[in-house]
């Protein structure tokens, strides 16, 4: 029997060849910019909504949910705040990646975040948190359709937070999900987003052992519908090593990215969530290899005592381009 999870992810490549322009709006965005740390920033505060302008992250969330108190007048301030800085800080917010995380969509504050906040032209992805289920999906996408109408460039990135066992449950078919509004006016998916501390039913262990299936999965199901896929945040915000550590084990597992809750945090994810200067090295010497080995009309070529062929230039070439991208130097090997 194949279960709800199970049965998208075998339909993935059938997907993304029938639907070429979500696969190209991919592709492109994939390679005009890195998305590595994904800092959060308190709306409730002026001095940490100017000081976001310089954190260096990759991506900018501008939190309206968690880190706001649930209070009517409380969630109002932080939307009014959050609005005027756009608004004000507009030419210094232009070239950075502007998100927002707004509240789920069972609270009364969902509908005025998308109107007051996602409706402005600086913001370029949304953060929706507890996501179940494609339902979710479909009734945030009409808001937003109706929001961003009258934009000239309305197109947005969604990106749902996996929190839940039955988000997990549902995982294939919410990275399988398109708008019915389509993926200009009603956003389309981007990223797949990890958040291990509402992930329930878990006895957390510094070893991270019991995250692995669940996080595991989460990157499978990402790389299987062309989507980029964000590691949990690291709670300890003042042990950089504990944090360096974590980079390490999620890009070994295949995640892209990072969820940041202080500014501190961002150095190091961005520092790690990049190819080292062996791997950079090693994605050089397998492109030159090859070339060689094409031209003499062979499939494959010995590379310092093992076999390399076609499929390694695929990822040597993406190694590469991560690090052109981040301003890394490539080696210039002699011919």
């Amino acid at each position: 029997m194949i279960s709800t999870l199970q049965r998208p992810l075998l339909n993935a490549k059938s997907y993304l060849k029938c639907n070429p322009a979500v696969n190209k709006a991919r592709r492109l965005s994939s390679k005009t910019s890195l998305h590595r740390s994904y800092l959060y920033v308190p709306t409730s505060s002026d001095r940490m909504l100017n000081k976001s302008i310089t954190s260096g992250s990759d991506v900018i969330i501008y939190d309206l949910e968690d880190s706001v108190s649930p209070a009517p007048a409380d969630k109002l301030a932080a939307r009014k705040r959050l609005r005027e800085f756009l608004e004000e800080r507009s030419a210094d917010l232009h070239g950075l990646h502007v998100a927002v995380r707004v509240n789920d969509v069972t609270t009364p504050f969902f509908r005025e975040d998308i109107t007051q906040i996602v409706s402005h032209p600086l913001v370029k992805s949304m953060i929706l948190p507890k996501i179940h289920s494609t339902t979710d999906l479909d009734y945030i996408s009409d808001a937003v359709s109706i929001a961003r109408r009258r934009l000239k460039t309305p197109h947005l990135n969604v990106i749902p937070s996996i929190e839940s066992a039955k988000g997990m449950w549902n995982l294939g078919s919410i990275a399988s999900w398109r708008s019915s509004c389509g993926g200009i006016t009603g956003g389309s998916l981007s990223a797949l987003l990890f958040a291990a501390e509402d992930y329930t039913g878990i006895i957390r262990t510094t070893s991270r052992r019991e995250l692995l299936y669940t996080r595991s999965q989460i990157v499978i199901t990402a790389k299987a519908f062309g989507l980029e896929a964000i590691d949990m945040v690291c709670v300890d915000f003042r042990d950089l090593d504990i944090l360096r550590e974590e980079c390490d084990d999620g890009r070994q597992l295949g995640f892209t990215g990072k969820q940041a809750i202080h500014p501190s945090q961002v150095a190091v994810i961005n520092a790690t969530y990049v190819p080292t200067n062996a791997e950079i090295l090693r994605a050089s010497q397998i492109i030159q290899a090859m070339k060689r080995a094409h031209e003499s009309q062979k499939g494959a070529a010995d590379l310092n005592g093992k076999m390399i062929d076609a499929p390694m230039i695929k990822q040597a070439n993406k190694v590469l381009q991560i690090a052109k991208t981040a301003g890394l130097t490539i080696p210039h090997l002699p011919e």
